[in-house]
């Protein structure tokens, strides 16, 4: 007994110590509020209980036409200004609101979208920013990428634009035009069969915008990274996947930790030998993306994946500490053959070379992926039915488990009834964790559950608590208690009694 008490000590020990470390969320600046899309919001109010509270705010009026797919970002403001709460659309309309009253602070429109009609293949009609843009909080920049037709449809061009964050303004020198950039470096780019879906990053200096395939998979695409420098952007450098298709396409994009960057591919088309498809890639940030191949993990059976249309690309991979095992610094990828593949961040180990490979859903995984930590265990989140779930279930943790090497398991299945991606909120140091997801493309509404078991903590909400229309993947964001979700036509946002 004052052995378990001791450890209990010691455990509720260290977890003050990490809150008190914390502070509460004030911004979300790119996907999942962080560079390693762990998707953890601090709220120290914001108790399991208190949740119970949450409603839509009637008064909360942010409207933008076309559908949102990026997820929202939400910025503090300047000068006494308001804090902002920005989105952008498939129209190419972009939009900075005021984040207590939804009010516009200011617009602008990138150019005209590219009707489906217009794209050899796809499912977004029509197409215009997809990936979540991410903002610069010291030069208070948004960057993003736009699908345009500048000569009104013969060209498709992605253009990369720069706008000010607190008036929308295209700052000099941008936008910039993907191809041309490639072109620079002898690489062939063509923007109808390109897609950028996963979301921007920045890191060392250095702006990162991946693009895989649309819907489809039809034309000569590649996996691409651009690697553009922000104190000289026509000194952009690319990664291609040496095999056609390989697309990074993950909505969360590329994930960053101890000064790497990594992304997610999906299957390639052809190739005999391995050429970048169903793997994950590690970069070193501000590095110039050029040269020789990059540090890289694919599973063993990757051509097989790639005949089944079963890619490691679905989910950005997820940087993870998980003190107790060796390694400890992890990389956690979940493939839509329904695996948890476990690698060492310092070397990913090259074909075959994972730490572990777990089976833990039952269907595929794609969708932006959450890792949290509590007193219990540190686990990760997903949308998709975990190994031995219930059917209806769509909403998975597994817990990591530490070892030599460590591995994972299963914790605990819910029903988020549609198929949004969660984000998690705590009071600090892992306490209350909170799962919360939206049932996009089902119910409409906001769920949340409680991280160490499953258990329903907001069911919903009321009558007058439905979002509208959610896409697929969308993700909540929390910031200074408020809880903002991206809908067709604008941004809702929930307040707490």
């Amino acid at each position: 007994m004052r052995r378990r008490a001791g450890r209990a000590l010691l455990a509720c020990a260290a977890a003050l110590q990490v809150a008190a470390a914390e502070a509460p969320t004030t911004a979300a600046l790119e996907h999942h509020g962080d560079p390693s899309r762990a998707g953890v919001y601090v709220d120290p109010a914001l108790t399991r209980a208190a949740a119970k509270g949450y409603h839509l705010d009637p008064a909360f009026d942010a409207r933008l036409p076309g559908a949102v797919y990026a997820q929202p970002l939400y910025a503090p403001g300047v000068r006494g200004g308001p804090d902002l709460v920005v989105a952008a659309s498939e129209r190419n309309e972009v939009a900075a609101f005021d984040a207590r009253s939804g009010a516009a602070i200011w617009r602008r429109t990138l150019g005209a979208p590219v009707a489906r009609a217009r794209l050899p293949c796809g499912n977004i009609d029509p197409l215009g920013v997809t990936g979540t843009p991410v903002i610069d909080p010291a030069s208070r920049t948004l960057y993003l990428d736009a699908l345009t037709m500048p000569d009104g449809g013969a060209t498709k061009v992605h253009q990369v634009f720069a706008l000010g964050l607190d008036d929308g303004a295209v700052r000099p020198g941008w936008p910039l035009d993907v191809a041309g950039l490639a072109r620079r470096r002898g690489l062939s780019f063509d923007a109808a069969v390109q897609n950028q879906r996963g979301a921007l990053a920045l890191a060392a200096g250095t702006l990162y915008v991946p693009f895989g395939g649309h819907f489809g998979d039809c034309g000569d695409y590649h996996g691409f990274v651009f690697a553009i420098p922000l104190r000289d952007p026509a000194a952009a450098t690319a990664y291609r996947t040496p095999a056609r298709g390989a697309g990074i396409w993950a909505p969360g994009g590329l994930s960053a930790a101890d000064g790497q960057l990594f992304a997610a591919t999906g299957n390639s088309f052809g190739a005999t030998t391995w050429g970048g498809g169903d793997a994950v890639l590690r970069f070193q940030a501000g590095a110039p993306l050029a040269g020789a191949a990059p540090d890289h993990f694919a599973p063993a059976n990757w051509k097989e994946l790639d005949e089944g249309d079963v890619d490691l690309g679905g989910t950005a991979p997820l940087p993870v500490d998980l003190p107790g095992a060796t390694p400890s610094k992890l990389v956690v990828a979940l493939g839509k053959d329904g695996k948890a593949y476990l690698l060492d961040r310092a070397r990913l180990g090259g074909v075959g070379g994972q730490l572990a490979a777990v089976p833990v859903a039952d269907d595929l995984i794609i969708n932006a992926a959450a890792a949290y930590a509590t007193a219990k265990g540190t686990y990760v989140a997903f949308r998709g039915q975990g190994k031995g779930c219930p059917e209806e279930a769509d909403l998975t943790a597994i817990r990591l488990v530490p070892g030599a090497p460590p591995t994972a398991r299963v914790a605990w299945c819910a029903r988020q009834g549609g198929k949004g991606s969660p984000m998690v909120t705590t009071t600090g140091g892992g306490g209350e964790a909170i799962v919360w997801s939206v049932g996009a493309e089902g119910d409409e509404r906001l769920h949340g559950f409680d991280g160490d078991t499953g258990a329903v903590v907001y069911a919903g909400g009321g009558p007058g608590d439905a979002l509208g229309k959610v896409r697929r993947f969308q993700s909540p964001i929390l910031a200074k208690g408020r809880i903002y979700v991206g809908v067709d036509g604008g941004v809702k946002a929930f307040r707490r009694d």
